[in-house]
């Protein structure tokens, strides 16, 4: 397990605890926001665990948008 995999995990902790959707957002778009140098870098080990983290929040913030709306109703 490398340090972005730990990074990751650690924040989709405190994603997770705090439900904030938004910020899920916002770490998938920064995610991708990091990805763009490292393809163009050729270093497509680290960029393409980006992309895959950036889908991962914008699950995570999908999911949470989900719940949100169904506990309005």
């Amino acid at each position: 397990m490398k340090i972005q995999d730990i990074a990751f995990l650690v924040i989709l902790a405190i994603l997770i605890i705090k439900r904030n959707a938004k910020l899920a957002a916002l770490s998938g778009l920064i995610c991708l926001f990091l990805s763009i140098p490292l393809f163009s870098f050729w270093v497509f080990f680290t960029a393409e665990r980006l992309t895959w983290y950036a889908a991962a929040f914008f699950l995570l913030a999908v999911i949470f948008y989900l719940f949100k709306s169904e506990n309005e109703r």
